[in-house]
């Protein structure tokens, strides 16, 4: 067997392989003996069937397995041999006058090379780093919501601001007909409120839902509609009120901050206030780093400049799927997917230049604090060492997971990298004003 590449570019080759009958004859021969010894073929005993028969029946069959196997393993061993960082796989080039007859077969492979680059994270224009800071009208009404979480219910004849209602929102037309509890809170304009203050158990209002609420995604609980239909609904819904409610604060006391956080570790408002702003930060790191690499990825994907082998890859593209695509179909699946192709390689070329690793220890201690806090999410907050090693011994055994959570973790590793090594200027927000900025 021969192997050799002929260099078109730098981004373009061709592999030329070339099989004697010597790589090949002892298995076919191995095999269609085999076959010979199992053969059940009407007019021969069992082991005495003509190897002529058995050539004639089986041969072509045996030979073009055999002969694909030792190419396929050939190639694969040649490009880790040389080394030979490609896109895609290899693909064949079409040989019309192609002959199985023939004792000793060559074939042709066009490949599709990986560019060499370099990649700059420290560039001229500083990217916005942010840091989201919980403020104080977040933290006093998230105190205000615990009191009212643990608060005293209490009924009511006549409609308030700040009032709880439960009733059932019905529209024909759209099959509408959903009981629910909110606060008025939650409607939008002085005579909206006047409307539901003028109820008392048992009474019916018509309502227009534009302009119904303050949020429209508040509709979607509301009338149990989809995210898209609470977009922009302008429909009249007909309310039915059963039940006022009002809360009585909860006491801001040492019993209630127990509830909240057992062991004594609050023991004044101050302290409670301190936590809240504590733990929301927390979670508002996830989202100003998730920001983060976004942005820094559409930076590396602009910035970043190098060509690939597009035409190889639209050939790849339009013969490797289930269907064959049409010239246009292919170009159009490459523009989809070039951008993203491109960062995969920005991405692995980050993570080999730095050295970043994904270790089994690592991917564990992970896996402990991402079920740690699923756990805390249901109330579990202080689970046994035992109880955690076994979930995340499941969690781990199923290669889903080890995949989805390993690339959770590299994606932490090049954030950290990213605050180290990238031109970042940091801006001081709060989360209110983060949503306005980042997401309109």
């Amino acid at each position: 067997m021969d192997i050799t590449r002929e260099h078109i570019d730098d981004l373009n080759a061709i592999v030329k392989v070339a099989i004697t009958k010597d790589d090949y004859k002892e298995k076919v021969a191995e095999i269609l003996n085999d076959y010979r010894k199992k053969a059940n073929i009407p007019g021969f005993r069992k082991g005495h069937v003509p190897m002529g028969l058995v050539k004639k029946q089986y041969g072509r069959a045996v030979l073009v397995d055999e002969v694909n196997k030792l190419l396929q393993d050939a190639l694969n061993k040649y490009l880790t041999e040389e080394k030979l960082d490609v896109l895609g796989n290899p693909l064949p080039k079409p040989q019309d006058d192609f002959n199985w007859e023939a004792e000793d077969f060559s074939f042709e492979f066009e490949l599709g090379l990986s560019p060499v680059f370099e990649v700059k994270l420290k560039g001229k224009k500083a990217i916005t780093h942010y840091q989201i800071t919980a403020d104080d009208k977040m933290i006093n009404d998230q105190v205000e919501n615990i009191r009212k979480q643990y608060g005293k219910i209490i009924s009511k004849d006549t409609v308030e601001e700040g009032d709880e209602l439960t009733g059932t929102f019905t529209n024909e037309e759209k099959e509408i007909e959903n009981k629910t509890t909110f606060s008025l809170d939650k409607i939008k304009g002085k005579r909206n409120l006047d409307k539901f203050k003028a109820l008392k158990a048992g009474d019916s209002v018509v309502l227009k839902t534009k302009s119904l609420v303050n949020d429209n995604h508040d509709l979607i609980g509301l009338l149990k509609v989809s995210h898209d239909d609470a977009h922009d609904l302008d429909i009249e819904v007909n309310f039915t009120l059963e039940e006022v409610n009002t809360r009585e604060l909860a006491e801001l006391n040492q019993d209630l901050f127990d509830k909240l956080f057992p062991g004594g570790a609050v023991a004044s408002e101050e302290d409670l206030k301190a936590k809240i702003k504590e733990d929301a930060e927390k979670q508002f790191v996830q989202q100003s780093d998730q920001k983060l690499l976004n942005d820094v990825t559409e930076y590396l994907v602009e910035n970043t400049k190098f060509d690939l082998p597009s035409a190889f890859l639209k050939k790849w593209i339009q013969n490797t799927g289930e269907k064959p695509l049409s010239d246009e179909e292919a170009n159009e699946e490459y523009e989809k997917s070039e951008k993203g192709l491109r960062y995969q390689l920005i991405e692995g070329k980050i993570i080999k230049d730095n050295d970043l690793q994904v270790s089994f220890d690592e991917l564990k201690e992970f896996a402990k604090g991402f079920i740690k806090l699923q756990m805390a999410q249901f109330g579990q907050t202080n689970p046994s060492d035992e109880d955690v090693e076994n979930i995340v011994g499941r969690v781990l055994s199923n290669q889903e997971e080890v995949k989805r959570l390993s690339e959770q973790l590299m994606s932490q590793k090049l954030v950290s990298l990213y605050k180290e090594e990238a031109n970042l200027k940091t801006k001081e927000v709060s989360y209110e004003d983060f949503v306005k900025e980042v997401y309109g």
